[in-house]
């Protein structure tokens, strides 16, 4: 790994947290542990009301009297009373009665037993008089009289141990370590990630690179009156590149790095998340002037209030913390936050002011000069054949964010691997796109009538779209070969990327999206389930048209809906910005447009019969036809070339038109599909 992470409690943080007094309540709990264990372990069986201390001669005389019973005592050596010295313990009748001078039993009702210990030496025949009665215990070294001696306070010194001792740490690793920062300190090594290492957004860098130029040299700044940025919000789509960019400035900036997600500061507990925000920031005073980097900071910065019933206190304690901290009374100076997000939107507005945050980054998709040096960048670790041309690949990625791009060439590798192959292919490179796009190939089965169906759904897709298009969004690729969700798919490829959207484009795409249906109705004389999709998109579009972008005779007006989140403390009571009057014409200029360019699908693929039933034939045949064939079957009535997988990795991308083989010699790629890649609004 690049970057070393250090725990911000290190010795180049500085940080020592005080530490927090113990609950009384719960020592109150371990003491009364600890004094009924003692009670119960140190009860001395030798003191006690019913206890009675006998000496020696009186032990042999209840012994011969019979008050002593067999197995009633112990009989242990003690050597501090001489060497014929015992302890003995045991139980006795209470006293002589007239049931033992009668000779009656001495377990009747009327007697009672009670305990005894006696101290002392005994001559020979007492021992063997005594011996007969008690049980002989075998004598103890002075080594286990000590080990006997300090167990009990062994035992005890354990179980505070484990039980007060090991409380004490985990409690200054979990509930005393509540308020520390989760900060990790990065440090400089090799192979660190640099701005040399970040492609397809220069205007961001040339941003961040001025916050490392300035940690660098202050002077060159200072010297005309400028000051050092506070803040820092990188705003763009997922993948595109923020917390790479963050890594670089890492790399690149002589100074402190601390990193920490947005989602640390957030728990359970009032109060922990503020406490760890100041924490974080007593940090970076200590290493100023420094850079901390809070990534996906939207998970506490979220507007203050937001919701039904009120937001929640602990993340906008936390939140007010971070507004202090960052430009609050104090006016500390030297931490620098960066911080990254994709829904900024959500924020809250003191949060993203001047004196926070100075400079608010966008880092959008790449175009397409982007995408090809990211594909450069990446390419770099990667084994790619002669044939592959990065800027064809980026070309037919538009709309990829860099780290679709990073997978793209990844999954292709993979895809290499997989047929054993030394080196990345064109056609690898197009199949793992097709597989990113789409998802897998899947060899569903489906009967004659269902691949009919669907031939002829997606060649009226095909050649409506080439009768329409103008060379802005020509067909790539036509297959009724499954894939994700779809059972067949009409793939385009963009001439450049998507910027503006023209009412005539809009129109063609509309058209395109119901030449499926359209194809259905005069083909199979019925209509199927399979065109909602076309007709949930064409809907949305058409209503884009309608209510946002006034391309009807409703005028420049806008007339779509508030998508304020009532979650977000937008209002919950919302009214119609619109009459019902106006409601009913939007409704009416949305049928229309989509009735209109339906009904033109319809006049296309009359026009063109003969075309549509040749293009479904191919279809059913082949599963897959290029582009190229839609409109050879348009100009011809047939296809007149086929391009296997191989001649269309071998060709350059200007020179793939032109390229035919023998008609006698097709070879038909039945594995090989081509990714969507269509801007929005484009039909599927």
């Amino acid at each position: 790994m690049p970057l070393k992470n250090k725990n911000s409690s290190d010795k180049h943080s500085g940080n020592q947290s005080p530490p927090q007094r113990f609950q009384p309540k719960v020592l109150l709990i371990y003491l009364v542990i600890v004094a009924a264990i003692l009670t119960i372990w140190f009860a001395n069986p030798s003191t006690g009301s019913n206890i009675q201390n006998l000496t020696i001669s009186e032990l042999v005389e209840a012994v011969k009297s019979g008050q002593i019973e067999v197995g009633d005592g112990v009989m242990e050596p003690e050597p501090s009373y001489g060497r014929d010295g015992y302890i003995i313990n045991g139980e006795m009748l209470s006293s002589y009665d007239s049931s033992i001078e009668d000779g009656l039993n001495a377990d009747s009702p009327g007697s009672e037993k009670v305990r005894f210990t006696s101290r002392g030496r005994l001559t020979e025949d007492d021992f063997l008089l005594v011996r007969e009665v008690l049980t002989e215990k075998r004598s103890t070294t002075g080594f286990q009289e000590v080990l006997i001696s300090f167990l009990p306070f062994l035992l005890i010194i354990g179980l505070l141990y484990f039980l007060f001792v090991r409380q004490l740490k985990s409690a200054g690793k979990g509930a005393m370590s509540f308020g520390k920062s989760k900060a990790k300190m990065l440090t400089r090594e090799k192979d660190l990630t640099t701005f040399k290492d970040v492609a397809g957004c220069d205007e961001a860098k040339e941003e961040v690179s001025e916050v490392v130029d300035f940690l660098k040299d202050p002077k060159k700044f200072q010297r005309i009156g400028g000051r050092i940025p506070k803040g820092v919000l990188m705003v763009g789509p997922p993948g595109t590149g923020k917390t790479l960019l963050a890594k670089a400035v890492a790399g690149e900036a002589d100074v402190p790095f601390f990193s920490i997600s947005g989602s640390d500061f957030v728990e359970m507990f009032v109060g922990v998340g503020a406490a760890r925000v100041r924490d974080m920031f007593e940090q970076g005073r200590k290493n100023a002037p420094c850079i901390v980097f809070i990534d996906e900071i939207d998970a506490v910065g979220r507007q203050r209030g937001a919701g039904l019933g009120g937001g929640n206190d602990e993340r906008e304690q936390t939140l007010n913390s971070l507004l202090v901290e960052m430009d609050g009374f104090d006016g500390y100076e030297g931490v620098i936050i960066i911080a990254a997000t994709n829904r900024p939107d959500v924020l809250d507005s003191a949060l993203l002011r001047p004196g926070r945050f100075d400079r608010q980054v966008t880092i959008d998709l790449p175009d397409l000069n982007g995408r090809c040096e990211i594909l450069k960048v990446h390419a770099k670790k990667i084994a790619l054949g002669e044939n592959v041309n990065l800027e064809y690949v980026a070309r037919n990625a538009p709309g990829f964010s860099g780290a679709d791009l990073a997978n793209l060439l990844n999954e292709a590798a993979l895809i290499a691997a997989r047929y054993d192959k030394k080196a990345v292919e064109t056609e690898d490179i197009e199949e793992a796109r097709d597989k990113i796009s789409f998802g897998r190939e899947r060899r569903k089965l489906m009967d004659d009538e269902d691949r009919k169906i669907t031939a002829y759904h997606e060649a009226g897709h095909a050649l409506v779209q080439a009768v329409v298009d103008d060379g802005y969004l020509p067909v790539h690729k036509v297959t009724i070969i499954p894939r994700g969700q779809s059972l067949g798919s009409t793939m385009f490829m963009p001439k450049k990327d998507v910027l503006n959207h023209s009412k005539r484009r809009l129109l063609n795409q509309i058209c395109c999206g119901m030449g499926g249906r359209a194809a259905e109705a005069i083909v199979v004389g019925d209509i199927t389930s399979g065109a909602s999709g076309d007709i949930r998109m064409v809907t949305k579009t058409a209503r884009h048209m309608v209510c946002d972008w006034g391309m009807t005779g409703l005028g420049p007006v806008a007339y779509g809906d508030n998508k304020d989140h009532v979650f977000l403390g937008q209002e919950v009571a919302r009214n119609q910005n619109f009459s019902e009057q106006t409601a009913q014409k939007i409704d009416n200029a949305i049928h229309e447009i989509v009735e209109g360019q339906y009904n033109r699908s319809l006049d296309i693929l009359n026009e063109h019969r003969k075309a549509l039933d040749v293009c479904a034939e191919a279809l059913l045949a082949h599963e897959t036809i290029e582009g190229k064939h839609v409109h050879e079957i348009l100009e011809f009535g047939e296809i007149r070339s086929i391009i296997t997988k191989r001649e269309l990795s071998e060709s350059a991308p200007d020179e793939q038109a032109k390229s035919q083989i023998n008609p006698s010699d097709r070879e038909e790629d039945q594995s090989s599909l081509s990714g969507e890649e269509t801007p929005a609004g484009a039909p599927a």
